[in-house]
């Protein structure tokens, strides 16, 4: 999430009450979490184990819950609760717009563009050229919407991200800032639900199919031309490379990259990363070749047995 504009190190501790160390006029361009982060952004990190990463990433900002040395080139936030002061910057750089229209006045929407009726558009959406929304789609603040996109009724673009900290007196949500963006000439069933970016974009590539029911979570990357049947639920953070294939309530793990061409078959847990060009199934993913030779040896069992008792 880059900032409207420019501000300086100062600028943001001010905002968040925090020290700081570096120079009062270092430049702050906006904030993303790890795997997004790019010069100029800020990062948050409260956990020893991630330290390292943090300090190491492309962030030049790193807003940390302890005094450590600054590596050259970055600044810090040192910060009792980054948690909770990360999500006072989304806050304060994207804080909530209530809306008092079924179309916002700010949204900005295509020629020879559908809208069906009990549609919700949110503040800044654009949609493009030739699309369909069908009834009762809501369209959340700031989506980005293609050409020839067909969104059919139920489904819901733009909702938080399921992330939270758990604290003693119960769980704390990560604010999203983010975004859905979907290409040009998806088509999207009905009751699907694709949740926005924490501070980045979820995106569903040019060219994608995606059946009813399906779940995609915060900041997951669907690329080109990927065919993704009924209710399967995709993690946060994953990528899903062009020309996959997904089946039928499939789930995955977080962060995972399903390859290119890939062929995922129905009820399979994707529970790692997994490579292009080949087919998978089962709980945990196996090559489906490999799999269905498995089970078919596990029938064997009560044969085998029989056998060793008539010995």
């Amino acid at each position: 999430m880059k900032f409207p504009k420019a501000h300086t190190l100062k600028q943001v501790a001010q905002i968040i009450d925090c020290d700081y160390v570096g120079a009062d006029n270092f430049q702050v361009l906006g904030m993303n979490e790890i795997h997004v982060v790019e010069p100029g952004d800020i990062v948050f990190v409260d956990h020893p184990k991630y330290y390292d990463k943090a300090l190491q990433s492309a962030a030049t900002i790193v807003l940390i819950n302890k005094d450590v040395d600054c590596p050259e080139g970055k600044a810090l936030l040192i910060s009792d609760d980054p948690f909770r002061d990360f999500n006072k910057l989304t806050k304060h750089f994207k804080p909530f717009q209530a809306s008092n229209s079924s179309v916002s006045a700010s949204a900005k929407i295509g020629e020879n563009t559908i809208i069906q009726p009990n549609c919700f558009i949110g503040n800044n959406v654009t949609i493009g050229d030739h699309c369909v929304i069908h009834a009762n789609v809501t369209i959340y603040d700031d989506a980005v919407i293609g050409n020839n996109v067909t969104i059919h009724s139920g489904t819901i673009l733009g909702a938080s991200a399921f992330y939270y900290k758990n604290r003693p007196e119960g769980f704390d949500q990560l604010i999203s800032g983010g975004r859905v963006v979907i290409k040009d000439n998806v088509d999207i069933g009905a009751l699907c639900t694709i949740d926005k970016g924490v501070t980045g974009d979820t995106i569903i590539g040019e060219g994608s199919k995606l059946d009813n029911q399906i779940q995609v979570g915060h900041d997951t990357v669907i690329g080109k031309k990927c065919l993704i049947a009924s209710q399967v639920g995709i993690a946060g953070c994953c990528i899903i490379e062009d020309e996959v294939t997904i089946w039928g309530q499939v789930g995955t793990n977080s962060g995972i990259t399903i390859g290119k061409k890939a062929v995922i078959l129905g009820q399979t847990g994707v529970t790692k990363s997994v490579a292009g060009g080949k087919s998978y199934f089962g709980t945990p993913i196996e090559e489906a070749r490999v799999k269905l030779k498995e089970l078919a040896y596990v029938k064997q069992i009560p044969n085998i047995i029989d056998q060793l008792k008539n010995k």
